[in-house]
């Protein structure tokens, strides 16, 4: 019998990047204990490691307490696109500052590391080019993306609190964005949108004129990096940006993805929403120092891995 290297608690573990992370860690060896409320996840992401040994799933909302033993925890559960988040937004700052006090006191009595993925919508619509970890940003705190922007703030602080209070192991990561197999076909995130789109030959629809830029990191190298900060020194505790530093406009995205697919799609052009960046791209100088971490795959090798992933998914 093989003896797990320890039990690791991935809340949000159903979702698009939790998924990817509660496979790497039984790769690794550890007990995986998943837990989510399928609000913006499904269970078709982890289907194939339910057979695993070592994997365990309940079916539980981070806005009450949950009762554990546990060696790590990683917190990932929260909504993370403007269609999810933004549908019950109440519940959104519930789950990223109550989800987040549960999650700490969990830590605290099992003396577990906690990680938060925290987010680069902390830096709202920055003034700052690229943007560093010491940028305080530039953030609408009554606008419609509120409750996730200063939602995911609140939980920040509460980890930065929880450390200074009770000399809690924390690490805080902010993620760009970030794409791959099992995003959600509809969840209104550019990557998703443009490829199911494109698919099915219907129009892309760009957002203003299509010159606010993005930075796209492919989900396998994202995943090396939330694996790299917990496995850090305790003094290394973040805020960490992971992402990758290369910067596209919406509209060169667009026309990669209509040449990739082979689409005869057009172009529709819409008003910006409110809020929305005009520029996201991560200064990952920390990530480089601390983590010896930094994204090795090239947005066109994984957009055509994800491109597969898709029509195989709404093939089916």
């Amino acid at each position: 019998m093989t003896i797990a290297k320890g039990r690791v608690l991935v809340t949000g573990g159903a979702g698009f990047i939790g998924s990817h992370l509660c496979e790497r860690l039984l790769d690794d060896g550890y007990d995986v204990l998943c837990v989510d409320n399928y609000y913006s996840s499904t269970k078709d992401n982890i289907a194939h490691l339910l057979p695993h040994p070592r994997f365990e799933v309940i079916r539980h909302d981070v806005t009450f307490p949950l009762y554990v033993e546990v060696d790590e925890i990683y917190h990932l559960a929260c909504p993370a696109s403007p269609i999810h988040y933004q549908r019950d937004p109440v519940q959104t700052t519930k789950t990223a500052v109550h989800g987040s006090i549960n999650m700490l006191g969990l830590a605290k009595r099992t003396g577990a590391r906690i990680l938060l993925t925290s987010t680069s919508e902390v830096y709202g619509d920055p003034l700052v080019h690229p943007q560093t970890e010491d940028y305080w940003g530039n953030v609408n705190p009554i606008g419609p993306r509120a409750c996730y922007d200063e939602g995911k703030r609140a939980a920040e602080t509460l980890f930065f609190d929880y450390r200074r209070q009770h000399n809690l192991g924390i690490k805080v990561v902010r993620l760009f964005n970030t794409y791959g197999p099992r995003m959600h076909p509809y969840d209104g995130r550019v990557v998703s949108n443009f490829i199911v789109s494109a698919l099915a030959g219907e129009p892309l629809t760009i957002y203003g004129e299509g010159q606010q830029t993005r930075s796209f990191c492919y989900v396998t190298d994202l995943i090396d990096g939330l694996v790299a900060m917990m496995a850090s020194d305790d003094a290394v505790i973040g805020p960490i940006n992971l992402g990758n530093p290369g910067e596209f406009t919406i509209a060169e995205l667009a026309g990669l993805v209509i040449a990739m697919t082979g689409s005869s799609s057009t172009l529709e052009y819409q008003p910006l929403p409110v809020d929305d960046p005009v520029r996201r791209q991560p200064d990952i100088t920390r990530a480089k120092a601390a983590l010896d971490w930094q994204p090795t795959i090239p947005l066109a090798e994984g957009l055509e891995k994800t491109i597969a992933y898709f029509r195989q998914t709404l093939d089916a």
